[in-house]
């Protein structure tokens, strides 16, 4: 499980964006967003941690790990 915060994701378009980006970087991620905490939690498959950061990033946002 990998989890980041990402304070400037603010709106389900967002979520849908990073959403995307995820997939995109490890199709068969699962993913779950947290609008109210600006959480995103990821259970990748192959992609690792600094990969779906990486692609969160691109997308626009910045992630932090936590944990």
């Amino acid at each position: 499980m990998i989890a980041f915060q990402v304070d400037d994701m603010t709106c389900g378009h967002c979520a849908s964006t990073i959403t995307k980006a995820v997939k995109t970087a490890d199709a068969n991620a699962q993913v779950a967003i947290d609008l109210a905490s600006h959480r995103v939690t990821i259970e990748p498959s192959q992609a690792d941690a600094q990969a779906l950061r990486e692609a969160i990033a691109e997308a626009g946002y910045t992630p932090v790990p936590i944990g």
